[in-house]
Parts: C-alpha cells; sequence; structure tokens
C-alpha cells in the first residue's frame, strides 16, 4: 500500500488508495440500503452533520470490521502518524464511519470533526461537476471539490487545498482541520464520498502533555 504526504499549509494530509474490494463492497452496501425504505431510514446519520445533501449513511461496525475497511482505516492511520510525527501509535479506535450521498445544488459547509484524526474519499464521481455560470477565464472551478482549509491566505501561506475527487482517493487530516464541498452542477449524477473520525494514543495527540480526558 502506497501513501503519500502533502504539507501546503501547517498539518501533514496523507493521501492513499482505497483497496478496489472494500470499494465496492460498500457501493454495494449502500446500493442496498438506498432501496430498503426501512433501514436506510434507520441508518440515517444525516441530523448528526453538517451537509446539506440527499442522504448520509453511518456505516455499521461489523460490516466495516468484514469487509476490512476499519483494518485499512488503522494502517493509514499508522503511516499517517508516523509519516507525519515519527511516532507509532498502539491504538486507533475508530468512533464512526459514514458515507455521504450529495447530488448537484447540494453543499458540505465548513465544519471540522470530532476525534484526533479524521478523513475524507471518493466512492463514486460524476463525469463532470459543471463550469462556472460566468466566464472566469484560467480559474479553476470548485464546485464538489474537497477543500482544506487552516490558518489565513497571507505572503508565502496559502490556507487552501484543494482536491479534486478521484474514485478510490483517501485523504486523513487531524480532526480540527476546517474543510467543505461547494455545490457542483450540469449532471445529474451522485458524488458519494466517506469519511471517519479516529482517537489514537492521547500521549501522543496530546503535544503539550498534561491531563487529557477521555
Amino acid at each position: 500500500m502506497e501513501f503519500k504526504i502533502y504539507k501546503p499549509f501547517g498539518p501533514e494530509i496523507l493521501e492513499a488508495k482505497i483497496p478496489d474490494q472494500i470499494l465496492n463492497e460498500i457501493n454495494e452496501y449502500i446500493d442496498k440500503l438506498i432501496n430498503d425504505e426501512a433501514k436506510s431510514k434507520e441508518q440515517n446519520y444525516g441530523k448528526f452533520l453538517a451537509g446539506d445533501v440527499s442522504q448520509e449513511f453511518k456505516l455499521d461496525q461489523e460490516f466495516a470490521k468484514k469487509i476490512g475497511w476499519l483494518d485499512f482505516l488503522g494502517k493509514c492511520t499508522y503511516e499517517y502518524v508516523l509519516k507525519a510525527t515519527g511516532s507509532k501509535i498502539t491504538t486507533c479506535q475508530v468512533i464512526e464511519t459514514w458515507v455521504v450521498r450529495q447530488y448537484k445544488n447540494e453543499y458540505n459547509p465548513i465544519h471540522w470533526h470530532g476525534g484526533h484524526i479524521s478523513g475524507a474519499g471518493f466512492l463514486k464521481v460524476p463525469k463532470t461537476l459543471g463550469t462556472f455560470v460566468q466566464d472566469k477565464g484560467d480559474k479553476p472551478y470548485k464546485g464538489g471539490i474537497l477543500n482544506l482549509i487552516h490558518g489565513s491566505r497571507q505572503f508565502l501561506s496559502h490556507s487552501i487545498f484543494q482536491i479534486k475527487p478521484k474514485v478510490g482517493n483517501f485523504y486523513l487530516f487531524p480532526n480540527y482541520m476546517m474543510h467543505t464541498v461547494y455545490p457542483f452542477r450540469g449532471t445529474d449524477d451522485e458524488r458519494r464520498s466517506i469519511s471517519f473520525n479516529a482517537n489514537i494514543d492521547s500521549s501522543i495527540y496530546n503535544v503539550y502533555g498534561g491531563y487529557v480526558k477521555k
């Protein structure tokens, strides 16, 4: 498994690739869930999340463990912390993992997550995410793009790291990193993403030392 580390500003960001087998099993699980009205209502996680999107489903922990998703998250988190800090974590407790179904004109506002380590990746991506309403020349279109935000835009300092969705790509970042997804247009296709929150060793996460409330 290959990992890449980006450091566009402050905190490092890790890029990994979701194994095809796991990606396909999650998509199949969600596709079946969509067609089961009672179960989809039961597993609807939208009221706990920030997004104004069609549906958000919390993954069943047993299912996530069975297909190797929790193991994948553990390996990614271990490598992320090791590459970013040189420390070897001894625990990775996945608090929650969920899938977001987003369609045109829907969005995820600027927000952050709980836990210590968070991540987001892509399960389905429309062939097009649209274009500007007006002519913007060479400016990049931001609809449907994952924007990671940290600090403020200053001389020699960038504050936004833009990630164009690509099926299978998965990114880890610290829980406090603000991020957002703007609305996209020009398609009826689904943009499907998956996220997680996890806790690691308090002694590693708490860089200032002292007591950490569990």
